[in-house]
């Protein structure tokens, strides 16, 4: 298997990531039921999204965070969520790549789970202590 090289390659991880995200029980029902995701959108954000992360290109312009307060004020995302969003995206990664930015990518998208669970849970956790204290 090749490494991660070009912005064809991260179309074709992130189209094989979505495809199976869009089957995962968990993770399906919140990009189709409670997102109800447009993926001709989607989609072009995340290539840029990622190539950026990849390839430091600047190609992405937004607060990708954001989406996910969004989500969470319709249907609260726990730690499942994001351990399972990981698995399927280092699986993905797996199955296409393999090489320094297969495994940067890893790494990264690692700490990516890791901060916007933290935000969540913290966010989560904040708002139930502010209803305690009413």
């Amino acid at each position: 298997m090749k490494d991660i090289e070009t912005p064809g390659d991260i179309k074709l991880l992130v189209d094989s990531f979505y495809d199976d995200v869009q089957l995962n029980p968990l993770l399906g029902n919140v990009f189709n039921n409670v997102m109800r995701t447009n993926w001709e959108k989607h989609l072009p954000k995340m290539y840029g999204f990622w190539e950026n992360i990849v390839f430091q290109t600047g190609n992405y312009r937004g607060r990708p965070f954001l989406p996910h307060l969004e989500v969470n004020a319709k249907e609260t995302l726990t730690s499942n969520h994001f351990n399972t969003w990981l698995q399927l995206f280092h699986q993905t990664i797996d199955k296409h790549f393999s090489g320094p930015k297969a495994e940067e990518l890893k790494f990264k998208s690692q700490n990516i789970k890791e901060i916007w669970n933290f935000k969540i849970d913290y966010i989560n956790n904040y708002d139930a202590l502010s209803e305690e204290q009413k």
